[in-house]
């Protein structure tokens, strides 16, 4: 039973008469206790629903669309609290955050229902028989899995829970129910790379169901005392990792038809390799886990710039990134001032002081690291960044700041930008501000 905390006006709740502070009990006979009982038993034309108001429980029936929302809201988006991730990982990036900082950046989440909803990554510890069976049953495919090793053994080493190892046969449950899933490795140096990786891609290239699998560098903070001594993989290293996943990779899609296997392109820019093509990562599964986005953003973007029929007026603008995207931008803005030589972009490379120099993503950039390397420096009359180093929906940076402290300090309005090259090119030229 879920309080309702609004209802959409010109809904087919509003219309059947509930109201803010009613409970939701039941949905055609079938008990609701978060938001995939609600998104799963709403679907139908025709439903009844069972209501409490005070101590009178009461039915309204509603005619819709199928699929088409009720029409109401609820105080949290999963009608639920979130699930805390039962795991002490030993290469848990929220372990190596600096003391001091907000307090919802400390939250550790493994929510089976944002794997499902949000495409969040979960470990599959605090999960029972019958959650499994209800995500079977519900047909809450893709289901996103961090697996990190298939050795039950090392597993339980890695993430620092005695059921992580035996929580592994899941996954067989999984694809016998047709659950389609996605896959992540974290790897670590001297722990489970090597041959234990090459067991792992195997194993989980036995099941049909599993049809990618990200395999990404540990990210190592400056904020690592008294935490599990990781180190980071040499260009030469991570180099070797490429050529093992890749050779693998090429077997699964000789039989299989399909890759499964990307190395992150964060694992690229170490060894100095070339990226991929867009062709080589197909429909982009992994994007999110940082494969191939970098391929998608520069491809987007050529493209764009490429039809770009507009004449935009004179502008000097300016961009800043972290480490790993540097040459990505710099190209970009190269290639830009090169069909619009009115335009005059200048690009400045982010080091992480807050985190420490080794890491390297555009979305770990503060407010106060930016603010101190360009500070001084021209940035025209606008400053763009990566949406992703700020609170998502929000304002802050990862330091506290917001992003209307960097502008006053700065003294130039700055515009965020999405992964999207085409949505990029809008912002630089000056359509979006």
């Amino acid at each position: 039973m879920v309080e309702i905390t609004g209802v959409e006006k010109g809904s087919p709740a509003e219309k059947a008469g509930i109201a803010a502070g009613d409970r939701l009990v039941s949905i055609g006979g079938k008990t609701i206790a978060d938001v995939l009982d609600y998104r799963f038993y709403m679907c139908e034309k025709n439903l009844t629903l069972t209501l409490r108001r005070g101590e009178e429980e009461f039915s309204v029936k509603i005619k819709k669309g199928e699929y088409d929302d009720i029409g109401l809201d609820f105080a949290t988006y999963l009608m639920d609290e979130k699930r805390r991730c039962a795991n002490n990982c030993i290469f848990c990036f929220i372990d190596q955050n600096p003391c001091g900082m907000r307090e919802s950046i400390y939250f550790k989440d493994d929510d089976s229902r944002l794997s499902f909803l949000q495409g969040n990554y979960i470990t599959l510890t605090n999960l029972g028989e019958k959650d499994i069976k209800r995500i079977i049953d519900m047909k809450m495919s893709p289901v996103n899995i961090s697996v990190h090793t298939m050795n039950p053994e090392l597993r339980v080493k890695m993430l620092r829970n005695k059921n992580a190892g035996k929580v592994l046969s899941y996954l067989k449950t999984l694809d016998d129910g047709g659950i389609n899933m996605n896959c992540q490795i974290v790897l670590c140096k001297g722990i489970n790379d090597g041959a234990e990786l090459d067991r792992s891609m195997r194993e989980l290239a036995e099941y049909p169901h599993i049809h990618s699998a990200s395999i990404v560098p540990s990210g190592l903070t400056c904020h690592r005392e008294g935490l599990y001594p990781l180190k980071l993989f040499s260009p030469e290293e991570a180099g070797a990792v490429i050529d093992q996943v890749e050779s693998f990779a090429a077997e699964c899609e000789k039989k299989r038809g399909e890759k499964i296997f990307y190395c992150g392109d964060e694992l690229y820019i170490r060894a100095g390799r070339e990226l991929h093509s867009g062709e080589y990562y197909g429909d982009y599964t992994q994007i999110d886990n940082g494969v191939g986005m970098i391929t998608s953003t520069r491809e987007e973007y050529l493209e764009a710039l490429e039809f770009c029929d507009e004449n935009p007026p004179a502008a000097e603008i300016s961009m800043a990134t972290g480490v790993a995207a540097y040459g990505l931008i710099r190209f970009l803005a190269d290639e830009t001032m090169k069909k619009f030589p009115q335009i005059i972009i200048h690009v400045y490379k982010t080091i992480n002081h807050f985190f420490g120099e080794s890491v390297t993503v555009a979305g770990l950039v503060t407010g106060k690291d930016l603010c101190e390397q360009v500070s001084g420096k021209p940035l025209g009359n606008r400053l763009l960044i990566s949406e992703h180093m700020l609170r998502h929906g929000g304002d802050l940076f990862l330091c506290g700041m917001s992003i209307d402290e960097l502008a006053e300090k700065l003294g130039v309005h700055i515009t965020t930008c999405p992964d999207d090259g085409y949505e990029i090119l809008e912002r630089v030229i000056g359509n979006i501000k």
